[in-house]
């Protein structure tokens, strides 16, 4: 696996350490692409982008203190892994149209090809991984259920 970078997220007020999450992501895959060649898509890009932006989100909603985001590439996917203080375990709810909000997991299983959390000494750590290219089929990067057919 080729690590190319670690990014803390600083404990910020409000949502800007959010953005910059979102920032940083951009900016990783960017230099991905520029410097070692990868394919990243246009998809994929906001695929990620979005995929850090709801784990980040949840880490300043749910959990006391820093959190941290590791951006990793691995072959062809990239590893999004976003540390926080708090021990409790996300969970996903059952589908509900009706309801407003929390569907930031749901979105994130969706367009991932790998969700799991682990337990750490001090919190948690949530790991998804994303593929940098759509295939060159036509088939869409992400989950493989959005895969055509």
């Amino acid at each position: 696996m080729a690590r190319f970078a670690r990014i803390p997220v600083p404990p910020l007020e409000g949502s800007a350490d959010i953005a910059e999450a979102r920032d940083l992501a951009r900016v990783f895959l960017t230099s991905v692409q520029a410097e070692h060649g990868l394919p990243v898509s246009a998809r994929a890009m906001g695929m990620v982008q979005l995929v850090v932006s709801e784990l980040v989100t949840n880490a300043r909603k749910y959990a006391p203190g820093p959190c941290l985001l590791d951006l990793e590439i691995n072959e062809s996917a990239v590893r999004i892994s976003v540390w926080d203080s708090s021990t409790t375990q996300p969970s996903v709810q059952a589908a509900d149209p009706e309801r407003v909000g929390q569907h930031g997991l749901e979105i994130v299983m969706a367009v991932s090809q790998t969700f799991c959390v682990h337990r750490e000494p001090v919190g948690k750590r949530i790991t998804v991984s994303a593929v940098l290219a759509d295939d060159p089929g036509g088939d869409v990067a992400g989950h493989p259920s959005l895969r055509r057919p």
